[in-house]
């Protein structure tokens, strides 16, 4: 047997549970997620909550977060169209919104 490599996707950086997102979020940003949360209504809402902030929580754990700050801010950043993403969510066998 041999040793494969793992390519870890990003969605293993923050675990798509509450106390995952949680973890990410530091000092005020956690209790507002912990507010967020605690206000809504079982169902969509608390879904809608989760989703929202675990990509908060991406965005504040992504190891490349510096240099993407630094690339918006010199307008250097590369960008797509919606087009374009559905376009490639498509080719990927993905759903689209609405269907």
């Amino acid at each position: 047997m041999s040793v494969q490599p793992v390519h870890h996707q990003p969605e293993d950086r923050v675990p798509r549970t509450p106390d995952g997102i949680a973890a990410a979020l530091r000092g005020d940003r956690r209790m507002a997620f912990y507010r967020e949360l605690g206000q809504a209504e079982i169902g969509q809402e608390v879904e809608q909550v989760l989703i929202t902030w675990w990509c908060e929580a991406m965005l504040d754990t992504d190891p490349e977060q510096d240099r993407i700050i630094a690339a918006a801010r010199a307008g250097t950043l590369p960008t797509s169209s919606m087009e374009e993403v559905f376009r490639r969510r498509r080719e990927r066998g993905g759903e689209m919104p609405g269907e």
